[in-house]
Formats: structure tokens, sequence, C-alpha cells
């Protein structure tokens, strides 16, 4: 535990000796476009309280770390060969990955870039291990292929569970997973903390889940659906939902505990080429560019793009 709190404190450190004087993310600094090694495929992305983002690669989960005040950054941490999804940076300054096809999540130390730990979560075949959400009781991620949410509960020190605690939480109710298409993808909390809130991408519903039961109640949005709804950001009781083939951001207001939730407005920005999941710092929102309308070539062009959340 002091090696990951000394991780955690060198990065501080260098944040704040290069990068405290720009806070806001706003004005010539802070570039709004990363730019990413060719070839890339980006599909997740982190960010903490310092501006470094994190991004998970499709093509072999690696890991690209950028500064977000120079733009500047590269990989520190070579992939397995599977793909890195969904990514949540915790405060003892770990990365947590999903695996996707992979159907893993893996523990790397956002510091040095060392795995510390790989979970083989799934147990069917048939998996898409996808997005990730830090809470007090662990880390839960989707499976986009199977009914299940995966749990890895953590000790009250952040201590790494053993292989064998992970839980596997079938989904019930309101959720139908549609065979061969991607179901549940994004994950947050409530705005209240008492429930799990994830997004189904082929119908565009929202969906509550109870964590203790995986029992799920469609949550009410009026006449609105999420239309290829991917990556989640909870802000107080703000959600971001990033719509990846309708390049958009929706921008919700729920109530506290999730139930319902009405569609204020949406965020496009023409720099858009199918997002698929976004961070915030400052008054910015990070999305990188996954491009699924494109080839993927060793040599395609990727990047990331920031947008004022406020707009």
């Amino acid at each position: 535990m002091k090696r990951r709190l000394g991780v955690a404190a060198a990065l501080a450190g260098l944040a704040a000796a290069a990068l405290a004087p720009a806070v806001r993310a706003d004005g010539p600094v802070f570039p709004a476009t990363i730019a990413l090694p060719a070839g890339f495929r980006p599909e997740g992305i982190a960010i903490g309280t310092l501006p470094v983002a994190y991004l998970g690669s499709m093509a072999d989960g690696s890991i690209y770390r950028a500064d977000l005040v120079t733009g500047q950054g590269g990989v520190f941490s070579r992939g397995p060969g599977t793909p890195a999804l969904g990514l949540q940076l915790d405060h003892l300054g770990r990365l947590f990955v999903a695996g996707g096809t992979g159907g893993d999540v893996r523990v790397v130390d956002a510091g040095t870039g060392a795995t510390l730990a790989t979970y083989p979560v799934a147990t069917q075949q048939d998996t898409f291990v996808n997005d990730i959400v830090l809470t007090p009781t662990g880390a839960w991620i989707t499976d986009s292929r199977a009914p299940v949410l995966y749990h890895l509960p953590l000790g009250p020190d952040g201590a790494l569970p053993r292989p064998e605690e992970v839980r596997r939480i079938p989904l019930t109710g309101d959720i139908a997973y549609v065979p061969g298409e991607f179901n549940a993808n994004g994950i947050v909390r409530t705005p209240d903390g008492s429930a799990l809130i994830v997004v189904q991408s082929v119908t565009g519903l929202l969906f509550r889940v109870d964590p203790a039961t995986g029992a799920t109640r469609r949550i009410d949005l009026g006449p609105e659906t999420l239309p290829d709804g991917d990556g989640l950001l909870l802000d107080g009781r703000t959600l971001y939902a990033v719509e990846n083939r309708s390049n958009a951001i929706a921008v919700i207001a729920l109530s506290p505990d999730g139930a319902t939730g009405t569609v204020e407005r949406r965020i496009t920005d023409p720099r858009f080429d199918v997002p698929t999941t976004l961070a915030a710092f400052g008054d910015r929102l990070y999305l990188p560019n996954a491009r699924f309308d494109t080839p993927p070539e060793p040599t395609t062009p990727y990047n990331a793009v920031a947008v004022d959340r406020t707009r």
C-alpha cells in the first residue's frame, strides 16, 4: 500500500510543479485536439484530479498517457494483444481496464505502466467486457454480450481482491439483451449512490440496476432515447451520455435516485468522428474518436478532442 501511495504522490508532485497554473482548461494552453499514434484505435479515456489523460487502445490494449496542458504524450503501458476499453483511475494511482473480447479486467500502475493484477472475469465464450465504474464497494463492469455485471470488491484500504472473490451478478428485470448486438455499455452510479445506471447501446435505453441483486428497471426519459448510447459520465445530477455514431453527447438531468431523467440538450462538434466515451477536466469534456466508420489500418490517424461542457 505504501508503494501505491508513493506512486500517486510522485504523480501529484510532478503535476503540481509543471501543470498547476492552468486549472480551468481554457485559453491558449490545453489544446482542444490531442493527436494519438497512427493505428492506435482509441476507445476508453480516464482523467483524475490532475491534467493527465489515459487512453486505451482497441488494437492491442496499450495505454497512452497525455499531458492535457501541452497535448503531448506517449504509450507508457504496452498491451497484452487484446483490447483496452473502459478505463477508470482511482485515488491510489491505479487504472482499471476493461478487456473487451479478452474477457478480463486489468489493473495497471498509472505511474509505471506495470500490470498489477489481471482478472479473467468472463466465464462464457461470447464476451465483450466493456466499461467500468468505481464505487466505495469496488469496481463494477459491464459485458455487452452477456447479461451480467462483474464486481471486483476492494478492501477498506483499497486492497485488490483475490481472483476467487470476483462476483458475477446476472442482470434481470426490464433489460432484454439482443443476441449479437451491443447491449449494456457505459456504467455510472446514481446521483444518490444507491444504485447503478447502464445504457443499452442497441436500444438506446437507460436502466437503473440494483447492485445487490442485478434487478434492472428502465429509467423514464419521457419520449427520449439515447441512440448508439456508449460511455457515461456523471457530474452531480447531470449525466453525460455519448451517442457514438450519432456524434453527439446527450446531457440529462437525473432525479437523485436515477429513476427518471430529462434530456436537456445535445452537444455536437464537427470534430466528432464516432466518439465512444468521455472524461472531464475543468470546463472541458475529452472524447476519443474511435472512427468506427473508417477501416482501421496501421496508418489510420486517431485523436481525442475536447469540447466545452457548458455550451
